[in-house]
């Protein structure tokens, strides 16, 4: 599976960030970038959480 980020609903909450700093991460602009490829066994339920609890619903799995 892999993160993919709606960048149109994206409102740079750190949210995810907070959950899984080393899947995600808001650079000076605060422009959200996720990690590429897919998301390793291990560390598929922070994920799932990350995409749960995005304010704006701008993370899924796929």
């Amino acid at each position: 599976m892999k993160i993919i980020v709606d960048f149109d609903r994206c409102e740079a909450n750190g949210v995810c960030v907070g959950i899984a700093p080393d899947m995600f991460e808001l650079d000076d602009d605060d422009m959200l970038t996720a990690a590429e490829g897919d998301v390793e066994p291990d560390r598929l339920a922070d994920a799932e959480e990350a995409v749960a609890q995005c304010p704006k619903a701008a993370l899924r799995l796929a």
